[in-house]
């Protein structure tokens, strides 16, 4: 029978995820997001114009709503163009890494034996640019799971059919 053990780990040992090089999205997903910031755009851009032109109230203030909202479409740009450029994914023997977040930085670590399904969707602008989304499900629901969008197809797939390799080995 072998005795029982529970010693301290010394963590300065462990292997440091923040020093694990990241692969970014692929340059082709900002146009993805310019794109939806467009269709957005569009869509609040005549909803104000409506509001201006059928409410008499809000008419006096038009200077002032028009400069509001082009200040908050030129903050939603920048905000939106840091946050992609500081997304990253890496694959590693035994499991894979996401950081994403421009003011809260959210590192997810899902090690492959925690997988239980992978999904790689392609949406309509991203066909056209060649990219897709790897969607990966854990036992945790909701909450584990993993969305990577941005990656180009070819990489996607080959990172989908090494994660289905990884997690067979695992049944």
């Amino acid at each position: 029978m072998q005795e029982f053990t529970n010693d301290p780990i010394d963590i300065n040992l462990l292997p440091q995820f923040q020093e694990v090089p990241l692969n970014g999205l692929s340059p082709k997903y900002w146009k993805i997001v310019v794109i939806n910031m467009g269709i957005f755009i569009a869509v609040t851009t005549i909803g104000i114009i409506f509001l201006l032109l059928f409410n008499a109230e809000i008419k006096k203030y038009t200077g002032l709503i028009i400069g509001a909202y082009l200040f908050l479409m030129v903050l939603m740009f920048l905000l939106y163009r840091a946050d992609v450029n500081r997304r990253g994914f890496a694959v590693r023997e035994k499991d894979i890494i996401y950081r994403h977040g421009l003011i809260a930085i959210s590192t997810t670590i899902i090690p492959f034996s925690r997988i239980q399904h992978i999904a790689l969707d392609e949406g309509l602008f991203s066909r056209m640019y060649q990219l897709g989304q790897l969607r990966i499900f854990t036992a945790g629901g909701n909450s584990g799971s993993l969305h990577i969008p941005g990656i180009e197809i070819e990489e996607a797939r080959q990172i989908k059919e090494l994660l289905m390799r990884q997690i067979s080995l695992q049944d």
